[in-house]
C-alpha cells in the first residue's frame, strides 16, 4: 500500500487540489469504522485539506434545463481530454502552481482516478509520482470520499450545484459524440437496412394480393407479364378488360418498355379472356390498392438509393467488396461500423448464424461456415467444396476493409476494389488453379496509387510557380551543370591513368605464359635439346 501527499479531482465545475492530512493505512482500510469514517464530512474533512480549486473559466450554467449554455467550450474539451488520458495546459498549470517541486530526497504521489491521465501527468512532471485508484486502495477510498462530500469541501458551491453541472456536462459529452462525425453516422445505415428489410416484405406481400385479387378478372395477364411493379402498372392502366382495344396497343407498350408484341398479346389476351366480370365498386378498389403498391414500390427505391449513397460516404471499401445489402446487413447486425472493425474474421465469417453455431457446439457437431456473407455472389460462385474456404477468404478481406473504413481519414474504394479482384482471382485459383498476387505486392501498387494520385493532386493546386521559384530553379540548373563537369573530368582522368599500368600486367602476363609452356615442354620431353628444339619450333609441331 502506497503512500499519497496529494489527490486530483476532476469534476465538472473545475479541478481541485487537496491534500492528504491524514492516511489510514492498509489494514485500517478494512475497518467498518474507516470505511464508515469516509461516508461523514466531519471526519473525513479532517483527512483531507482544500489546497486549490480552479473552476472552468467558461464553465457549464449551472440550469435546471437538460441543455447546456453556450460557455461550456473549455469544460467539454477538458473533459474530452481527461477522457483521451491528455493533460491540457490548463490541468498543467494549475499542478504546476498549486503542487511544491519535488526531488530525489523528496518525492511528491499524487492521487489520480483516471489511469490514462495519471501516465500523461506523469509524463509531464518527471520527478512525480501517481496512483491511481486501479493501483491503490487509499486512492480509491480518497477520491470517493472527496466525490461524496465535494458540495461541501469545494469553496462557493450550493448543494446541488455539481450534479447539475454533470448533467449538462453529459448532455453536451452526448451531444458532441454523436456530431463527431455527421457524414460518418453509420446509424443511418441501420436504420435504413432495416427499412428496406420492411418495405421488401411488405410491397412483397401486396404485390401478391393484387395479382391473386386482379387474378379473378384476367388471369391471363400473369402469364405475359412476370414483374410485379409492372404487372400492377397495367392494372391501373388496364382497368376493365373488355375496355381493351387495338387503339390502346401504344399506352400499354409505355409500361412494357415499347414491347408492342406483348401488349398485342395482352390484349389479345383481354378478348378471350376466362376471367370473371367485376362490378365498377370492386375495380375501384383493386385499382386503389394496385396504385397504393406502386407508390411503396417507389419508395422502396428511393431507400435502395439513399442507402448507396451512405454506404459510399460511410464504407465505400466494404461496399465495393461485397455489395450494399450484405455491407449494411453487416453493419446493422454488429451495431456500428467500429464494432464490426473490433470482430476477427473468423466472427465476422458466422456473424448472423448464432444460433446455428450454438446448437452445433451444444450438439457437438459441425460448425456453420458463413453467416450473412451467405448472401455474397462469391459464395454462390464457388463450387460446393470451396463454399467454406472462399467464405472463410471473404471475411478475412471483408475484415481489412472494414478497418480501412474505420479509421482511415480520406475514404477512396480502391482498396475495396482490389480485395474483391483478390476474391475473384482465388476463385479462378480454385478452379483452374491460376496462382493469385501476393496480398502485400496487391497492397503495396494499392499504395503506390494512392501515393501518385496525392502528388497529381498537389501538382494540380499548385498551378502557375511565381516569379521568385524561377530564380530558385536557375540556380538549381547552374549547380547540376558545375557537377556534372566534375563528374565528366573525373571520369577522364579515372580512364587516362590505367593506361600504362595496363601496360604493364600484360607484359608480366606474356611471361608468366612463356614460363608455363617451357615448363610443360620440361616434363613432357626430359631430353633438353628435343625440349628446346619442341620450344622453339612451338607447340603445334607435337600435333
Amino acid at each position: 500500500m502506497s503512500h499519497i501527499d496529494y489527490a486530483l479531482y476532476e469534476s465538472p465545475v473545475g479541478y481541485a487540489l487537496f491534500k492528504i492530512v491524514h492516511q489510514t493505512d492498509a489494514v485500517g482500510l478494512k475497518l467498518k469504522e474507516t470505511q464508515a469514517a469516509a461516508n461523514d464530512l466531519a471526519k473525513f474533512g479532517k483527512m483531507v485539506k482544500l489546497v486549490n480549486f480552479s473552476p472552468f473559466r467558461r464553465g457549464i450554467v449551472l440550469t435546471n434545463t437538460f441543455a447546456p449554455a453556450s460557455g461550456h467550450v473549455e469544460a467539454l474539451e477538458n473533459i474530452n481530454l481527461v477522457s483521451e488520458g491528455i493533460c491540457s495546459e490548463y490541468l498543467k498549470s494549475v499542478l504546476e502552481l498549486n503542487l511544491p517541486k519535488s526531488g530525489k530526497k523528496s518525492k511528491i504521489t499524487l492521487g489520480v482516478s483516471e489511469k490514462n491521465l495519471a501516465g500523461a501527468i506523469k509524463g509531464e512532471f518527471s520527478g512525480l509520482d501517481c496512483e491511481t485508484a486501479d493501483t491503490s486502495e487509499v486512492v480509491s477510498d480518497i477520491i470517493r470520499g472527496i466525490r461524496q462530500h465535494a458540495d461541501k469541501l469545494l469553496s462557493d458551491l450550493k448543494t446541488g450545484d455539481i450534479e447539475k453541472a454533470g448533467l449538462g456536462m453529459g448532455h453536451a459529452y452526448s451531444r458532441a459524440k454523436v456530431k463527431f462525425s455527421v457524414t460518418k453516422n453509420d446509424n443511418h445505415i441501420i436504420q435504413a437496412s432495416a427499412t428496406l428489410d420492411f418495405q421488401d416484405k411488405g410491397v412483397n406481400q401486396f404485390f401478391m394480393r393484387v395479382r391473386e385479387w386482379y387474378g379473378w378478372h384476367f388471369p391471363e395477364l400473369v402469364k405475359i407479364v412476370s414483374d410485379n411493379l409492372t404487372y400492377a402498372k397495367l392494372v391501373i392502366a388496364i382497368g376493365d378488360k373488355k375496355t381493351l382495344t387495338d387503339d390502346k396497343r401504344d399506352d400499354l407498350a409505355q409500361y412494357l418498355e415499347e414491347d408492342g408484341e406483348k401488349a398485342q398479346a395482352i390484349i389479345d389476351a383481354a378478348k378471350v379472356s376466362m376471367g370473371f366480370d367485376v362490378l365498377p365498386a370492386d375495380l375501384e378498389i383493386i385499382t386503389q390498392l394496385a396504385n397504393a403498391v406502386v407508390k411503396q414500390a417507389n419508395n422502396r427505391k428511393t431507400t435502395g438509393g439513399y442507402l448507396e449513397t451512405k454506404m459510399h460516404q460511410v464504407a465505400p471499401n466494404l461496399q465495393a467488396l461485397i455489395g450494399t445489402p450484405v455491407a449494411a446487413r453487416l453493419i446493422s447486425h454488429a451495431g456500428s461500423l467500429t464494432n464490426l472493425s473490433k470482430y476477427p474474421a473468423s466472427t465476422l465469417q458466422i456473424l448472423g448464424a448464432e444460433k446455428a453455431l450454438f446448437r452445433a457446439l451444444k450438439a457437438k457437431s459441425n460448425t456453420p461456415k458463413y453467416g450473412l456473407i451467405y448472401h455474397s455472389s462469391f459464395i454462390g460462385k464457388a463450387g460446393a467444396r470451396n463454399k467454406g474456404r472462399i467464405s472463410r477468404y471473404l471475411a478475412n478481406k471483408c475484415s481489412i476493409a472494414t478497418r480501412i473504413d474505420s479509421f482511415t481519414e480520406n475514404p477512396t474504394t480502391r482498396w475495396g476494389e482490389a480485395l474483391r479482384q483478390q476474391v475473384e482471382d482465388r476463385l479462378e485459383f480454385y478452379s483452374s488453379g491460376k496462382r493469385p498476387a501476393k496480398n502485400a505486392d496487391v497492397m503495396k501498387s494499392v499504395m503506390d496509387g494512392l501515393g501518385d494520385a496525392d502528388e497529381d493532386a498537389e501538382m494540380a493546386d499548385v498551378g502557375a510557380t511565381p516569379k521568385k521559384k524561377k530564380k530558385d530553379k536557375k540556380d538549381k540548373k547552374e549547380k547540376k551543370e558545375k557537377k556534372e563537369k566534375k563528374e565528366k573530368k573525373r571520369k577522364h582522368d579515372e580512364d587516362a591513368a590505367p593506361k600504362d599500368d595496363g601496360e604493364k600486367k600484360k607484359k608480366k602476363k606474356r611471361k608468366s605464359e612463356a614460363a608455363d609452356d617451357e615448363e610443360l615442354v620440361r616434363r613432357l620431353f626430359p631430353c633438353t635439346a628435343l625440349a628446346l628444339l619442341v620450344h622453339s619450333e612451338g607447340l603445334d609441331t607435337l600435333h
